[in-house]
């Protein structure tokens, strides 16, 4: 009886526990900062700051739900952003057409991450960094190793309301996440394609022995992931304006940190939408806290950077522990059904 309790607190904790955390860093950071960090103001540029991090998050959490890894999305990120901006500053096409234009090079980069890692067998890891490295080249070639800068009021006012705009008091740019939550949730959660792609993640082997199209699902899971990221670098373009071909890859640990640690929370011991949700809001309050108590800049990288290492931890712990739980249901079966 005892372990039936300690057993179910502990789920209880492991699936409520970083909602709580988020909770109390915020109550903390409230109580610190009683005339700045709850208000109205901070909480919309908290939400308008941290939209394309959150973004970025969930689509590094779709390969590691087929437990891959993209290393290639922040310089995927660069990369769309110095294209839209390219080819604002120096053609006529229209800014939609440019848009669509960057997220479908993207796509065709998550694509050839897929192709190298289902059909040439390389590790997801050495695949995307290397890839990674050609589109931080080629952003480099693009610009000349310079900034893009547009002429005062050059950009369309369209595109700069990707970022700009408020809808309801909030802005536009917390709807995009939460649609992105909703559609991955429906998904993975609910659709056979997500399902495969967790069996994929858990135990590829069974995966190709039930019918599931591995192959297939993988390669899907890059470039949804990719598409995502050239989305991301087009809102990226916009709340910069500026084109700065080295900019991607300070977004990638952030990514990262909030899909492991998203991993911890919701569906315990499996990357999870509302988890990532959950996740990046803990980052997102927490380095607004830092940044408003003063600290100096290196203490933003620290942050999540032990928060990446804790997700890892955390994550591994809560994979082991639903296996363990699994076995000891099994066992307690036969056990009933030897009796």
């Amino acid at each position: 009886m005892a372990s039936t309790i300690k057993s179910s607190i502990s789920n209880k904790l492991g699936v409520f526990g970083l909602p709580l955390l988020m909770v109390a860093l915020f109550i903390l950071f409230s109580l610190k900062l009683p005339d700045t960090y709850p208000t109205a103001s901070n909480l919309q540029a908290i939400l308008s700051n941290q939209s394309i991090p959150a973004l970025l998050a969930l689509a590094a959490m779709i390969p590691i739900v087929t437990a891959k890894f993209d290393l290639s999305m922040g310089y995927a990120l660069g990369l769309a952003h110095i294209l839209v901006m390219y080819q604002l500053v120096n053609t006529k096409n229209s800014w939609v057409l440019i848009c669509f234009t960057a997220i479908a090079v993207t796509s065709v980069v998550g694509l050839i991450n897929g192709l190298l890692v289902e059909f040439a067998q390389i590790d997801s890891f050495i695949a995307t960094l290397g890839t990674g490295s050609v589109l931080y080249a080629i952003s480099g070639w693009i610009t000349g190793g310079g900034r893009i800068v547009p002429p005062i009021g050059g950009l369309p006012k369209g595109f700069t309301n990707m970022m700009d705009k408020h809808l309801l008091g909030l802005p536009i740019g917390a709807y995009y996440v939460l649609a992105l939550v909703a559609i991955l949730y429906v998904v993975l959660e609910y659709l056979p394609a997500g399902r495969g792609l967790y069996v994929i993640g858990s135990n590829p082997r069974a995966a190709e022995l039930v019918g599931v199209p591995k192959r297939k699902y993988v390669i899907l899971a890059f470039v949804s992931s990719s598409a995502i990221t050239g989305f991301a670098g087009c809102l990226l373009a916009a709340q910069q304006q500026v084109g700065n071909p080295s900019i991607g890859s300070e977004y990638l640990l952030p990514a990262f940190v909030g899909a492991l640690l998203g991993s911890t929370t919701i569906r315990l011991g499996r990357a999870n939408a509302l988890g990532t949700l959950v996740a990046v809001a803990i980052l997102a309050i927490g380095v607004s806290g830092i940044q408003q108590l003063g600290a100096d800049f290196w203490a933003t990288p620290l942050f999540n950077g032990l928060t990446l290492l804790a997700a890892v931890g955390l994550a591994g712990y809560s994979a082991r522990r639903r296996v363990k739980t699994g076995a000891e249901a099994s066992r307690k079966l036969m056990m009933e059904a030897n009796e």
